[in-house]
């Protein structure tokens, strides 16, 4: 049964593997379309039901639900709460916040959605989007899907594939065709989500590179580092989730919390500090303008550009991080699942986000020069090492700044070929090395393959276009938890009261 899913997946993959070398013009076109369309016409889909899932992780979070424990009432989760932490952060965010955290809060003191730029007030603005984008929305996607499948795999004993999650609505024909099709769809937005960060992950790679050997930053290179990580992730597939993940999770964690004590104390400390706080009040005070906030009177090219683009990009991201989040959280009661998965990651993120956004901002703003924050703009892959320029110990914070990308870089490939290889075996919780290896080299391939043919952006269009259908997925997936989440305390109460019955 789960061959098919394997097949058809792998054949849609090759599809599009072929159609963007040979006709990347043509592949451009018709997801720009597809993009576009689906950003001028759904965008406030996208806006509400992201604003939905944030509502929804604080109610589960607050409900009689909170003590319900994913899996057996005895069971015990499988990893400490540090490892366990680590592992979905890397999955969840990793490399992504390491690319933009300082690239972000600058291009929004350049080009802010409303005001004027390089004032203090662009500069606050700037920083309250950051938050906002990397804050409570995409952990609240994040802990929708992962305690779904959590729940259905561990509670239900479903097999752990994205269509368990529709059990309550679907019944049996979770294991027909309508199944089927929610899982290959899933595992098409995954292997193109992915290859997309390993292609983004290689272009920081080689600049890092560039910036610390001096090893030249050509196409020739960002090649080879996809080969290599390719050999280094295989290696570490081979040794399992136990090992290898969660080794690489825990030391990309403690790197990233040396990093940010290095910079809090030889960095701008008090201007951080209030960054912090500042940016925290903006934040909440303005959560649900920024949620809901569209220009029917003007062009909205801001936010489709950053807010849409990125709801769009954590929810074709979902199925996989949700998958892996699920699949490390056996164990864990629901309460204690949105704290981990909502509460504890955004606040890890508004910290990092204050030193690095906060630190890059209070630099531009002292060399007084446009110049820099122009070109910290326009080389994104550079600007993490362009900023450690600016401060003490840099040479020392680029050698450690490399080691956290490259670290997270391996991590989300070979989780990333984990949960393929979940999806792809029928939703078994420890899938074979050699489907692992398969999904592994493809998701190389593709993201090798992109970067040649200069597809990088298209790849990006296309993952996200396929979003849409899955946010409208990931609603009707959120009625079939409540639904599950009911039946189950509605169990222990009938159990409590049969107990009491014999008792008596």
């Amino acid at each position: 049964m789960g061959n098919s899913v394997f097949i058809i997946s792998l054949l849609l993959t090759l599809i599009f593997i072929v159609w963007g070398v040979f006709f990347t013009d043509n592949l451009a076109k018709v997801t720009n379309t597809i993009y576009n369309g689906s950003i001028d016409y759904l965008g406030w889909v996208y806006l509400g039901v992201t604003l939905f899932f944030v509502i929804f992780s604080i109610y589960l979070l607050f409900s009689k639900y909170g003590d319900i424990r994913l899996g057996r009432k005895t069971d015990k989760p499988d990893f400490n709460t540090a490892s366990w932490l680590a592992m979905l952060f890397g999955a969840g965010m990793g490399i992504g916040i390491v690319y933009w955290s300082v690239a972000e809060p600058v291009t929004h003191y350049t080009t802010p959605p409303y005001g004027e730029p390089f004032t203090v007030e662009a500069a606050n603005t700037a920083m309250k989007y950051t938050f906002f984008h990397w804050g409570l929305d995409p952990w609240a996607i994040y802990t929708v899907i992962g305690l779904a499948l959590a729940f259905f795999q561990y509670n239900k004993r479903l097999p752990a594939a994205i269509s368990s999650a529709f059990y309550p609505i679907l019944g049996d024909r979770i294991y027909g065709p309508i199944g089927k099709t929610i899982d290959v769809l899933s595992i098409f937005a995954t292997v193109f989500g992915i290859a997309t960060s390993l292609g983004l992950g290689a272009m920081q790679v080689t600049a890092g590179m560039h910036e610390i050997f001096g090893i030249p930053n050509v196409l020739f290179v960002q090649l080879i580092v996809i080969a290599v990580a390719t050999v280094l992730f295989i290696i570490s597939i081979n040794t399992g989730l136990e090992k290898g993940i969660q080794y690489l999770s825990n030391a990309a964690m403690i790197l990233s919390f040396a990093i940010m004590l290095m910079i809090l104390i030889v960095g701008p400390t008090l201007t951080i500090i209030k960054v912090l706080f500042n940016t925290t009040g903006l934040y909440i005070s303005d959560f649900i303008h920024m949620s809901l906030r569209l220009t029917p009177f003007g062009k909205g090219e801001w936010i489709a550009s950053w807010t849409l683009f990125y709801w769009a990009w954590w929810i074709a991201w979902a199925p996989f991080v949700g998958m892996f989040i699920a699949r490390v959280s056996r164990g864990r009661t629901v309460k204690e699942f949105v704290i981990g998965v909502l509460i504890v990651p955004t606040l890890g993120t508004c910290l990092w986000m204050s030193i690095f956004g906060g630190s890059a901002l209070e630099i531009v703003q002292n060399t007084g020069s446009r110049d820099l924050a122009m070109y910290i703009t326009k080389n994104v892959s550079l600007s993490i090492f362009t900023f450690f320029d600016y401060l003490p110990l840099s040479s020392l914070l680029s050698i450690l700044g490399f080691a956290v990308v490259t670290i997270y870089y391996i991590t989300v490939a070979d989780t990333a070929t984990f949960v393929l290889g979940m999806l792809s075996e029928g939703g078994t919780l420890n899938p074979s090395n050699k489907i692992k290896m398969t999904w592994g080299i493809i998701q190389s391939a593709l993201a090798a393959v992109l970067l040649l043919a200069g597809g990088l952006n298209v790849l990006q269009t296309a993952s996200i276009a396929a979003a849409l259908p899955f946010a409208i997925i990931m609603i009707v997936m959120s009625f079939s938890l409540l639904k599950g989440l009911k039946s189950e305390v509605e169990v222990h109460r009938s159990n409590k009261r049969n107990m009491h019955h014999s008792k008596s």
